[in-house]
């Protein structure tokens, strides 16, 4: 008889099995209440039996609990039960939707569909697989940290059933992250890189290629492709990530979303997105919130994401009780309309029953679905750890339970010795090979959209001509500006409208955010695709935008950004949630996939974008590095001082300069409306992909003396320095950046002053030496250099910049003029602000007001 698995897609059933009729007569009524008695029974278990499913592997922690309505007894409720109190437990009856949750009734109250030994043959593979790669790096490489998988080695044959079901329903493409746990183990057996390639890792050959960059093993990223039994073909790409669990779901999410828009329409049906959670980051981590609840709203939705917990009832040394505020770590997931199914990782063919299932309810409904895999772990956090320290009655019931190879095998009747073996010296050899390794091996592979784009230094005649002549502007400017007929536009839109008709014609100087729009219509019209999500991003915080008219009659939107040329490239715009880690980390996610694009994330204040710094820290700054990933992606962060307070003054300008390093990532503050105009399409037509770190104005949106002619859009390119071409036989020379700059030039303009010149940095990194020095040079006759910012001592980019100027000013006095060194970024006192200004600009200017 052939063994039972769900190695094949299970078939629909009815909801229930049919009872013999009874020997007498029943009545219409009588068969009513008997079907209402039937459905209430049912109704119990449907709600509760996961509270008293079969899930702990081992048998003595996870204890059943009663239901808040207990069941009647009779054939009815243990028909429910096989159902729903077996080695599978459900959640769904939480769905508001009455079609969803028929749906999962039909196919869990159903018998388990059967396959032959061949597909039991193959589950029973991928376990032996997965236990003899961790015996063999445990044999050879003893005190090693690898993360093992042991415990939860179903995971092998779980991915198997969902990318053979997946491939079934259209999928070509499979994304997927994961935590360190089980990660190498993957890469080999689902993956399908070499072990040779992970066993050179361990090896640490060619140390030389790696200094000061590369990542541990565990944390690295692998492409490979996954054949189905049937012989389909999924592209694998499993995401670099680091040790900050969960940082990488939105990042995965974002890159989806980018393979997905390159598609078209058949790209949510071809790509799918698969995360892999631990049990004690999934419950702990506020990202994972943040990521789920991204995953229906609009400009976010990827149709649907895999979301697998390995959950092992262990995090690090923490039990459930330490990491978990209710049963299960999945019980977040419970605010969501998304079903969540808890397995028993020791039975593999329920696993891979879910797994068909899982796949089937997504291609079907579009929607999140959540597999808490509930195994154990056999060794310690990392294999050097000791838990009988912290579990010693746990690990005594682990060091004598059995492989799940050796369990399966025995299940079904086969004897895996030869099988084992087999793989055993397959490994083997392949780990004998890696000691005679000289290079570490790359395992994974740029899509061929990545070809013409590069990293590391920038080229020399990588230097495009932003300009745009003033035809084009006011042609441009036309299209901004004009609404469709019937449209009621808001009086106060309809005024800035006809504002920007003049800018855009020439008859009054570009503010901002004409400048910004103008960047974006003709990177639009020349074929760049753009992409801006972030708070309120459509209008601006500062209400500068108004990339999208809203109708005051029925709020019907319009952005004229979708209609500037007929063939023009692809352009979204996206008012985000109130999130910063996990949009941030989309449009990161985003702009790995889709580097042709320009990508922006604007945060509503600079110093929000603290909320991100996981991933500015770990991915932003330090992909290409870690991972030899690149990332084009644009950092919008208003900053400036007006006397607003702590929370919105300071976008961390130092934050960023500290994490700047051979060249990886470009940090500017663009002076004037049209250096930011300039600055967008350099970033967009350069081929060098660089996050790029922008300081964008607040106050200096429309301050007067950052307004640009429209002629300056004609100019060449973006200037790292804005040299003082008017001020003659000048004794002092300020430094500066941002509004503090423009302030200074006012003032300066009002006491008269003649000998003071202003030099402003637009560039703060890569650092511009050499544009600096000519700038310095036109003022010979200067005997002090002074670098002025706003920020206090110990923050902008005061410790930053002075050691770099005094390279370049050499034997001349350098100065700095800046706040006393402060806890907090600014004051709270619109009054004290003015005061600390107006000082600030005295002790700049050198002259008394």
């Amino acid at each position: 008889m052939a063994p039972t698995t769900t190695a094949a897609k299970p078939k629909s059933q009815p909801a229930s099995t049919t009872k013999p009729a009874p020997a007498r007569e029943t009545s219409g009524s009588s068969r009513e209440a008997l079907s209402s008695s039937r459905e209430a029974t049912f109704d119990i278990f449907r709600r509760w039996g996961y509270l008293q499913a079969s899930l702990d592997p081992l048998g003595q922690f996870l204890p059943p609990e009663p239901f808040p309505t207990a069941p009647p007894d009779g054939p009815d409720a243990a028909e429910a039960r096989s159902y729903y109190c077996s080695t599978i437990g459900a959640e769904f009856m939480h769905i508001p939707s009455p079609e969803i949750r028929a749906w999962i009734q039909q196919r869990l109250e159903a018998p388990a569909p059967t396959a032959d030994l061949l597909t039991a043959n193959r589950v029973l593979n991928g376990l032996i697989r997965a236990d003899v790669f961790e015996q063999v790096i445990q044999q050879r490489y003893l005190g090693t940290k690898r993360f093992s998988l042991e415990g939860l080695t179903v995971l092998i044959p779980f991915l198997d059933q969902l990318l053979s079901t997946s491939a079934d329903l259209g999928v070509t493409h499979c994304l997927f992250a994961m935590a360190h746990r089980g990660r190498l183990n993957v890469m080999v057996n689902t993956v399908g890189r070499s072990s040779f390639e992970v066993f050179a890792k361990f090896e640490d050959v060619d140390p030389r290629s790696t200094m000061g960059g590369g990542d541990v093993k565990y944390h690295m990223g692998a492409t490979g492709t996954f054949t189905t039994p049937n012989g389909k073909s999924v592209e694998l790409h499993l995401a670099s990530n680091p040790s900050h669990l969960e940082a990488v779901n939105p990042v995965i999410m974002g890159r989806t979303r980018a393979y997905q828009t390159r598609l078209g329409e058949v790209g949510i049906q071809q790509t799918l997105p698969v995360i892999l959670h631990g049990d004690a980051a999934f419950a702990g981590q506020g990202i994972t919130a943040e990521s789920l609840n991204l995953a229906t709203l609009e400009g976010y939705n990827l149709g649907g994401t895999i979301q697998v917990i390995t959950n092992n009832l262990l995090g690090f040394t923490a039990l459930p009780s330490e990491s978990n505020s209710s049963r299960f770590a999945s019980d977040l997931a419970k605010r969501l309309p998304i079903p969540i199914f808890h397995v028993n990782a020791e039975d593999p063919l329920a696993v891979t029953r879910i797994a068909a299932l899982a796949a089937e309810f997504r291609a079907t409904f579009h929607s999140d679905v959540v597999i808490d895999l509930i195994g154990y772990r056999r060794h310690g956090h990392s294999e050097v750890d000791d838990p009988t320290v912290t579990q010693p009655r746990r690990y005594a019931a682990i060091k004598n339970h059995p492989t799940l190879s050796k369990l399966y095998a025995d299940s079904i009747g086969i004897d895996p010795t030869a099988e084992i073996e087999a793989v055993q010296n397959r490994f083997l050899a392949d780990q004998k090979d890696a000691t005679q390794a000289d290079h570490r091996p790359h395992m994974h592979s740029l899509p061929a959209f990545w070809s013409p784009f590069y990293g590391g230094h920038l080229r020399a005649d990588d230097n495009p001509h932003t300009g745009i002549d003033a035809a084009e502007a006011a042609a441009l400017s036309t299209a901004l500006t004009t609404a469709p007929a019937g449209f009621h536009i808001h009086p106060k839109v309809e005024k800035l409208l006809a504002q920007r008709v003049e800018m855009g014609s020439g008859h009054k100087p570009l503010d901002y955010g004409m400048a910004e729009l103008l960047a974006y219509a003709s990177l639009l019209k020349a074929g760049v695709p753009v992409r801006l999500t972030g708070q309120d991003s459509q209008r601006g915080t500062f209400n500068q935008r108004h990339s999208v008219f809203i109708d005051i009659e029925t709020e019907v939107r319009y952005s004229p950004l979708n209609n500037i040329a007929p063939d023009q490239a692809r352009w979204e715009v996206y008012n985000s949630m109130l999130s910063e880690a996990a949009c941030l980390g989309y449009e990161y996610g985003f702009s790995r996939d889709y580097p042709e694009a320009l990508t922006l994330w604007e945060a509503q204040f600079g110093d929000f974008a603290n909320g991100a710094q996981i991933i500015i820290d770990q991915f932003i700054s330090a992909a290409e590095a870690k991972w030899n990933l690149l990332s084009g992606v644009v950092m919008l962060l208003p900053h400036g001082y007006e006397g607003q307070g702590p929370e919105h003054s300071s976008a961390r300008m130092e934050r960023y300069l500290q994490l700047a390093a051979q060249d990886n990532i470009q940090i500017a503050q663009p002076s004037t409306a049209a250096q930011y105009f300039h600055l967008l399409r350099r970033q967009a037509l350069r081929k060098w992909r660089k996050p790029l770190v922008v300081f964008t104005p607040k106050s200096m949106l429309r301050h007067p003396d950052a307004l640009s002619p429209v002629a300056d859009l004609a100019r060449d390119s973006f200037l790292n320095i804005i040299p003082d071409n008017d001020t003659k036989n000048a004794r002092r020379v300020l430094v500066c950046t941002g509004k503090i700059g423009h302030n200074l030039r006012v003032e300066r303009n009002k006491r008269g002053l003649t000998d003071v010149a202003i030099v402003f940095v637009d560039q703060l990194y890569p650092w511009p030496e050499a544009e600096l020095r000519a700038a310095l040079d036109q003022h010979t006759t200067a005997t002090e250099i002074v670098w002025v910012q706003e920020e206090p001592a110990n923050m902008g980019a005061h410790s930053y910049v002075m050691p770099l100027l005094k390279r370049v000013t050499g034997d001349r006095p350098l100065l700095s003029v800046k706040r006393t060194a402060s806890a907090s970024p600014a004051t709270g006192s619109a009054k004290a602000h003015e005061m600390e200004e107006k000082t600030l600009i005295d002790l700049a200017l050198g002259h008394s007001a």
